[in-house]
């Protein structure tokens, strides 16, 4: 992890395309803005691990999704 100093009104540049720039501090929070290409997702990190956990769900295989499939799979073998 490359960790920076920066103060308020001080940016980084990541990649030439997105700029993340320290807008306040305020005690412990810290306010950032970032500029970004539109096709750039940005998300706070506990948002992106519920997206991924709930993608993972949903992608994986119920109890009666199997039992659906494993009764097609039998009605071709029949035919």
């Amino acid at each position: 992890m490359l960790v920076l100093s920066r103060k308020v009104g001080e940016s980084i540049v990541i990649q030439d395309q997105i700029e993340v720039t320290v807008l306040s501090v305020e005690g412990e929070t810290v306010r950032v803005g970032i500029k970004a290409p539109k096709q750039v997702d940005i998300f706070r990190k506990e948002v992106y691990l519920s997206i991924q956990e709930s993608n993972q769900e949903s992608a994986a295989p119920t109890q009666a999704g199997m039992n659906a499939l494993i009764k097609m799979v039998d009605q071709k073998n029949k035919n």
